[in-house]
């Protein structure tokens, strides 16, 4: 294989071996939050515990959103290190916030959790957001700074999955599957305030009849 192939066949072995392991990511979490799901009453265990299924759960969620990134970041040096030296502290990023999670997380009522999400929704609309989403999608020089921007922007989104359910394999993929289409796709209002709307719509719900979402609350 000359040098030149190696060179144009490495952004698709980054992209691979990223999906890749987000798609192990996946297996792992689900195993491990299978039976924690308690809806709003959900408790996170010990913090090793929690830190271990937190960081599967992002790996899960956000590698598949970042694999672009980390595509450009290899072709831009040319060495297939750079997929774990940018991978590694973008993960680390959202370790943080599974620690701060952990500090200020307690199993809650449907009124919080509404509280919670109508934020959520408001959050989707604001400049702030816009700001980092836009950011979340462009090149950046490290994992750590793609991080952080990347945070910004879905913070409100994995607040909502915090407040409805942490442990949820169900609501994860639900999230999971809006953070990667932010990630990947241009903000448009057509798409973007109708989502946020119904975030608002769901938080209403959840604090008017909290019985109508399913597994918000423990079965009786």
């Amino acid at each position: 294989m000359s040098k030149r192939t190696h060179t144009v066949l490495l952004p698709y072995a980054a992209l691979t071996a990223t999906l890749g392991l987000a798609g192990a990511a996946w297996a792992v979490a689900v195993r491990q939050m299978s039976g924690m799901d308690m809806g709003v009453a959900t408790r996170l265990g010990s913090f090793a515990f929690f830190v271990a299924v937190w960081v599967a759960m992002m790996a899960a969620m956000m590698l598949p959103g970042a694999a672009p990134a980390v595509a450009r970041r290899v072709d831009a040096s040319g060495r297939v290190r750079t997929v774990p030296l940018f991978v590694g502290p973008y993960l680390a990023v959202w370790t943080l916030v599974g620690v701060a999670v952990y500090a200020l997380y307690r199993p809650h009522g449907s009124v919080a959790a509404g509280a919670i999400a109508v934020a959520a929704g408001v959050y989707e609309l604001t400049r702030l957001k816009q700001h980092f989403r836009r950011r979340c999608r462009e090149s950046v020089g490290s994992g750590f700074e793609f991080g952080l921007y990347c945070v910004g922007s879905s913070i409100g989104l994995m607040v909502l999955l915090v407040a409805v359910g942490v442990m949820s394999v169900t609501w994860m993929s639900v999230i999971a599957v809006l953070v990667l289409g932010q990630k990947l796709l241009p903000p448009k209002a057509a798409i973007d305030v109708p989502l946020a709307l119904a975030t608002v719509g769901l938080g209403v719900l959840i604090v008017i009849a909290p019985s109508w979402v399913p597994g918000l609350t423990p079965p009786m």
